[in-house]
């Protein structure tokens, strides 16, 4: 083959030393076929092609490699196979050739019939505090020593390209309310505009072009932020390619490997930390001589300022059980017993629910995302105890209830007594109206002075009360000072000082 220098040599000598096709011949020892060859043509290059490519070992195969790599091609993207197991898959019916064979092959057959498929895509620009992208993902993370599966939220500021990614249990739409809240107040305000993929928790129709029917209480978020949603077309996921890339990028750069933390507080604590060391590290891919960390930092003054914490939780009616009990999510939440028989409202948050009637709160529990448990607050069933004391002793919501340490040595100095549990419950009625800490209070001070009787607690607790709220007589009007007397202690010198 001929290569570029001696080609430069030929051309040169002929036209430009004006040598003769045979002087250069005997010069460069190159038969005159060649040498006419590369000054007919006018080309610099020329490249040797097979006209019938070999191959010995793939040749017998090439039907069956055919048929697997067309099936391969009908499967869904999640389930197609990788070259290297389809080579194990020939391997296993008797092929004896090489993986570097299959893979050649397979390559050339993909160039084939996917040349005319492959999309083009036009580069995207966005002005500072224009628009964000916002997606989920999956990973798996280690939390108290269990692999558990999260589902991840990433926000990705458009022209700075800084992100933000937190970790939920669930994609439920108060995970999404509570996710945007804490990436603006990590941004320090919103864009003009949110672009978002199809999720059921934002839309709940899909018109024909850009018309979406968007979820009521997901618009109130977006009015709330000053925001205005942009859902993509259904199965074009280039339309937010940021983000897309940015799950690619997280997946690679800070969940591998396998990250090992105690519980989801700690973890999204890492990565928040974890966005902001990656920023401040990596230059930006449209400015190289400054970083994302300071493109974020230029691109604040341009935000929509930060409105407040958006209430953002999924509503929903329940009934109460005779037991004070709300079911959600496959698990029970205690109520106070006061909201037996009626509906409520409750209100699930990312990480707590809240239960309430009539406008007011009936019950306030840290969310529970596993399934089939119960959880009690045992201050709901004083109203019950009142009625019931004996429950006291074998009632589930009061199993493993911590109180405080004067209130729990009075509650075990009374527990063999006769009528026992009714004072006790006594005491712990007195905490509704009184207040746990001056309770504790007045527990202490009779343990000081040798006595437990629930009597003498809530005399003490009467007494306080009386010292810090003393009840003045009206006086009637007649006898009211109009001029307030002066203290004067000089008068006395004067009467002491008379004959």
């Amino acid at each position: 083959m001929l290569v570029v220098e001696t080609i430069g040599k030929i051309r040169r000598a002929h036209f430009v030393e004006g040598k003769a096709i045979k002087a250069i011949c005997r010069d460069l020892g190159i038969s005159r076929q060649t040498v006419r060859k590369v000054i007919r043509s006018g080309q610099t290059s020329f490249d040797y092609h097979r006209e019938r490519q070999p191959l010995p070992r793939i040749g017998p195969w090439e039907g069956r490699l055919c048929a697997l790599l067309e099936e391969n091609v009908a499967r869904p993207a999640r389930e197609r196979l990788s070259l290297i197991r389809l080579f194990e898959l020939l391997r296993e019916e008797g092929y004896e050739g090489s993986y570097d064979a299959v893979r050649r092959y397979g390559r050339r057959w993909e160039d084939r019939h996917e040349m005319g498929r492959r999309a083009a895509y036009v580069p995207l620009s966005f002005a500072p505090g224009e628009a964000y992208q916002f997606d989920w993902s999956h990973e798996v993370v280690v939390l108290g020593g269990v692999a558990v599966k999260v589902k991840v939220a990433h926000m990705r500021l458009c022209h700075s390209r800084m992100m933000f990614i937190r970790a939920y249990p669930r994609e439920a739409q108060e995970m999404v309310f509570d996710a945007h809240d804490r990436g603006f107040a990590f941004f320090r305000g919103a864009c003009q505009r949110g672009i978002y993929d199809n999720m059921k928790t934002a839309v709940e129709t899909v018109f024909v072009g850009r018309a979406r029917d968007y979820n009521r209480r997901f618009l109130q978020m977006c009015a709330h932020y000053l925001v205005e949603p942009q859902a993509c077309t259904p199965a074009a996921g280039w339309e937010k390619g940021q983000v897309e890339s940015q799950v690619k990028y997280a997946r690679g750069r800070v969940f591998s490997p396998r990250l090992k933390f105690r519980d989801y507080e700690e973890l999204n604590g890492w990565l928040v930390d974890r966005c902001i060391q990656l920023a401040r590290t990596h230059a930006h891919p449209d400015v190289p001589e400054k970083t994302v960390w300071e493109m974020f930092l230029a691109e604040r003054a341009a935000l929509v300022p930060y409105a407040g914490s958006f209430d953002g939780f999924h509503a929903r009616m329940a009934s109460v059980t005779k037991t004070c009990l709300v079911r959600f999510d496959n698990n029970r939440y205690s109520v106070s017993s006061s909201a037996v028989g009626r509906p409520v409202e409750l209100r699930a948050y990312a990480g707590r629910i809240e239960i309430r009637q009539d406008g007011r709160t009936v019950g306030v529990h840290a969310r529970s995302f596993e399934r089939d448990r119960t959880v009690y607050d045992p201050w709901h069933y004083i109203g019950v105890l009142e009625r019931k004391p004996g429950a006291l002793r074998n009632g589930a919501p009061f199993q493993d209830w911590i109180l405080p340490v004067s209130i729990e040595r009075i509650r075990r100095r009374l527990a063999d007594r006769p009528g026992g549990d009714r004072q006790v419950v006594r005491l712990l009625v007195a905490v509704n109206e009184h207040g746990l800490t001056c309770v504790d209070q007045a527990c202490r001070e009779a343990l000081e002075d040798g006595m437990h009787s629930v009597d003498v607690i809530l005399n003490i607790l009467s007494r306080r009360d009386e010292a810090t709220n003393p009840v003045l007589p009206a006086l009637p009007e007649p006898l009211v000072l109009h001029h307030a007397p002066v203290a004067d202690c000089s008068r006395y010198d004067i009467l002491r000082t008379r004959p």
